[in-house]
């Protein structure tokens, strides 16, 4: 795996992320000192604040599920630039074309990537597959990351779907479960579990009343996980995004709708860039947390809750 910039994707900047005008570097610093960005469909366009490394995770064996964009590829990348041994991200089939951009970022940094598409929502048997094709290559799982989601606008219960019911909590939640049970084998004292949830999961939210239930639904998973997990010495925690500029917003609202969510802008005056929830990723994953357990990070822009 090579770190020489010049053979870095068209498009990447030289620090290993992608450039693009939404958000500039300055309007992290400085609060409502931007317009509301154009959220874009997909991540060329997703600018990245450059991040510096401090090997947090060197030798680690990492899986990042749901890695192949947004908040996804800024852990993915962000691991691999804490010199982590490994980087596996799991992936949707038709995402493969963002999936190898991710594992260009990932293998920037002198760092190994497996990719593994794998339909997570399929049951225990797909979480069984990703597992044992990392412990196959690998020897073990150092660091998980349940990221992987899925979202569908419902604007009334009544309009309740089976199929679209079942599937947001296939993915969402049950995939965890699966993921866990086979990961914890291979697992040694140390080893960190960090699932995404979301802001959703304590305010709620009425247009996405399945995903924001899932994302509850993580909350006591992690709590109650790491309590099991504690006299092994294995942590597990949280994190809880706010509105944040990624391919998954636009997928699901039509232009109406995300007037609306751009008018619910945090404390901050703007959204969220991927970039921005990486470091949290890295925070709980890496010897930093070492006192965490069975808790959220909040990076969401002011929004206070758990008050």
């Amino acid at each position: 795996m090579s770190g020489d910039n010049s053979k870095k994707p068209e498009g990447m900047a030289t620090k290993g992320f992608p450039v693009g005008p939404e958000i500039k570097d300055s309007a992290q610093d400085q609060p409502h000192s931007t317009d509301l960005p154009y959220q874009p469909g997909n991540d060329d366009v997703l600018s990245f604040r450059p991040y510096k490394g401090a090997e947090k995770l060197k030798d680690k064996v990492c899986i990042v599920t749901g890695g192949d964009s947004g908040i996804g590829r800024s852990i993915a990348a962000m691991f691999a630039r804490e010199s982590a041994k490994s980087v596996t991200i799991v992936y949707l089939e038709k995402e493969q074309e963002d999936a190898e951009q991710t594992k260009e970022l990932i293998e920037a940094e002198g760092v190994e990537a497996l990719l593994i598409a794998q339909d997570l929502s399929t049951g225990e048997e797909a979480a069984r597959s990703v597992v044992q094709k990392v412990v196959d290559r690998f020897g073990r799982v150092d660091v998980l990351v349940n990221n992987a989601s899925m979202q569908h606008k419902l604007s009334s219960i009544e309009d309740t779907d089976a199929e679209y019911l079942e599937s947001t909590f296939k993915t969402n939640v049950f995939a965890m479960f699966y993921l866990a049970k086979h990961v914890l084998p291979h697992m040694a004292r140390g080893s960190t579990i960090v699932n995404s949830t979301s802001v959703t999961a304590y305010y709620g939210s009425a247009s996405l009343l399945e995903y924001s239930s899932t994302k509850g639904a993580i909350v006591a998973f992690t709590r109650s996980l790491s309590l099991q997990l504690a006299p092994k010495g294995i942590r597990v925690n949280a994190v809880a995004p706010g509105p944040i500029i990624t391919p998954l917003n636009p997928a699901t609202r039509e232009q109406d709708n995300l007037d609306g969510w751009y008018n619910k802008i945090p404390a901050l005056g703007r959204l969220g860039q991927p970039s921005e929830m990486g470091p949290a990723y890295v925070y709980l994953a890496s010897h930093d947390s070492s006192y965490m357990s069975g808790q959220v990070l909040h990076p969401n822009g002011g929004t206070i809750v758990n008050g």
